[in-house]
């Protein structure tokens, strides 16, 4: 193999072992076994475990980034669920690599690692204002884009642990939570309201804000009334 070659095969046989456990419990002897060369082989193309990881994690973080894109046609709630259907897809193909990779893993303190998280926050971040279609944004949707990217983390990880919620729920929760996030913010802000009500204005009624405007509505209806 050429230099580029084995060390693409390395990342990948990396990626593929830091899927299924820690990266911290995947030794270089592992990796140089699944690569059927020697151990200090692979010190040939990498000085070590940290060099190798931080590869793996840009080509985890390059993927990851990429499954935020998505083109600005039909309605935004349906674009959006979709772009969460890919993001699972991402968390549950690596499980505990995507768990590094937002936690840090054996890189913590790595400013490689860092930069590449960063990145993809940004990218997801600056997908998510293109679908909103503003390219400058105030402060407090600034917040809300930020704190639900963080949510969509959060829940990611917590869904990782026993995955005791369905995963379609979760997606389609996440799509509402940024809906919820806007909604709490225009009633601090009336540039908020005009960007909420520009969200719903051409959602059907069966999508994902449809279906949020209807599950809220029907729980309103079962409130008990101040009388009650």
């Amino acid at each position: 193999m050429g230099v580029e070659e084995r060390r693409q095969q390395l990342i990948g046989i990396a990626l593929e072992l830091f899927s299924r456990r820690s990266p911290d419990e995947v030794s270089i002897d592992e990796i140089a076994s699944a690569a059927g060369i020697s151990r200090p082989l692979v010190y040939h193309y990498f000085p070590g475990k940290l060099s190798l990881y931080e590869a793996a994690l840009k080509r985890a973080s390059d993927d990851l980034a990429a499954r935020f894109a998505e083109p600005r046609q039909g309605p935004l709630g349906a674009r959006l669920l979709r772009v969460m259907h890919r993001f699972f897809d991402f968390v549950d193909e690596y499980g505990p690599g995507f768990s590094a990779l937002v936690r840090g893993g054996p890189a913590v303190g790595s400013s490689a690692a860092s930069a590449l998280i960063a990145s993809v926050r940004q990218a997801a971040y600056d997908q998510i204002l293109s679908h909103l279609e503003v390219a400058d944004p105030p402060p407090r949707l600034e917040l809300v884009v930020r704190s639900w990217i963080s949510l969509a983390e959060s829940t990611a990880l917590i869904w990782l642990d026993g995955r005791r919620i369905p995963r379609a729920e979760l997606e389609r929760q996440l799509v509402h939570d940024l809906a919820a996030l806007t909604a709490v913010s225009a009633a601090y802000d009336e540039e908020m309201g005009a960007l909420l009500r520009r969200m719903f204005r051409d959602e059907p009624a069966d999508g994902p804000f449809g279906d949020l405007a209807g599950r809220l509505t029907s729980l309103a209806a079962r409130s008990p009334g101040p009388a009650d």
